[in-house]
């Protein structure tokens, strides 16, 4: 008669080894001490989380390299020392305001895995409405030029790349480290029809024009009082100076000599800036002048047609 050994069982990972004392926390303790560390109450130094469970819940996953689900199944597995400590330090990075996206080293954007860093504004789902607008503006089957002016992870460029695969798209940032982030992205999801150019806005690129510009430039006055909140993230991605003002003058002042005619540009803006967004378009000349509203029904973004005698060009790399 043969003899079988039994095979033992492997434990699931973040679990304890065989033979080791048991730890003080589970997952269900672990995650009720981390979401009374991240709900700071009002007027608290630590900025905490606006959905301290969530957050909790993704980072612990990440740790255990577990999808979110599985915590509730396995609620009462003990966590490791280890597995304790690194899920710990990083409930005390996100109390101290670092976002999730940048512990986690991703963001999703339009069902789109982003990888993210701190070289890049953490895309948010309010952008998806110019993805949104930009496709409806974007013929399936032909080709057509298309603008992303700082770009950041790529996201808006890589969107419309996987939804429109005849479209040419050109992406800028001033931001190496930025493009770098971009180019991952782009190379992750297999996005071929893409240009990468260094540099300020309209100054990255050459004599050409485009059937759409679109763009998510930093609007957030430098005195808002929002600002020390996002502190973790690019200023430059957030803030363009004391007005909120300041990149959409830039770029409306020039983006008529890279449009093709009929061409359109979207741009998202904060609240309260439509009505002055607006009239930059107004005021050089662009017409049929839209406002759009985002999901939660606030202004979230303008759009404009080139005007009918556009200026002539000034490029700066002729």
């Amino acid at each position: 008669m043969t003899t079988r050994t039994a095979t033992p069982a492997v434990p699931p990972p973040g679990a304890p080894p065989p033979g080791a004392p048991p730890p003080s926390l589970t997952i269900a303790a672990a995650l009720r001490a981390a979401v009374a560390a991240l709900r700071q109450p009002a007027g608290a130094r630590s900025p905490g989380s606006d959905s301290p469970r969530l957050d909790a819940e993704i980072l612990l996953a990440k740790v255990l390299q577990l999808p979110r689900s599985a915590l509730i199944a396995r609620a009462e597995m003990p966590l490791s020392n280890a597995v304790h400590a690194e899920f710990t330090d990083l409930i005390a990075r996100r109390a101290g305001g670092t976002p999730v996206a940048y512990l986690t080293g991703e963001r999703e954007f339009w069902s789109l895995p982003l990888a993210v860093t701190p070289d890049v504004l953490v895309p948010r789902p309010e952008t998806e409405l110019l993805v949104e607008l930009a496709l409806g503006l974007l013929p399936i089957a032909a080709p057509r030029r298309v603008l992303d002016l700082g770009t950041g992870s790529g996201a808006i460029a890589l969107a419309i790349a996987i939804e429109r695969p005849q479209a040419e798209i050109t992406a800028t940032d001033l931001s190496a480290a930025a493009l770098t982030v971009a180019m991952q992205n782009a190379r992750r999801f297999g996005a071929s029809r893409l240009r990468w150019r260094l540099g300020s806005w309209f100054d990255a690129l050459e004599a050409e024009r485009f059937d759409l510009i679109v763009a998510n430039p930093p609007y957030i006055a430098a005195g808002d009082p929002a600002l020390p909140t996002l502190a973790s993230e690019p200023l430059s991605a957030l803030s363009p100076g004391p007005t909120g003002l300041e990149a959409f003058t830039s770029i409306v002042g020039r983006a008529a000599a890279y449009l093709a005619a009929e061409g359109r540009i979207l741009l998202e803006h904060g609240d309260a800036q439509a009505a002055a967004l607006g009239a930059l378009f107004e005021r050089q000349g662009f017409l049929d002048i839209r406002s759009h509203d985002d999901a939660s029904g606030r202004p979230r973004a303008v759009s404009a047609t080139r005007p009918r005698n556009p200026p002539q060009p000034e490029f700066t790399n002729q």
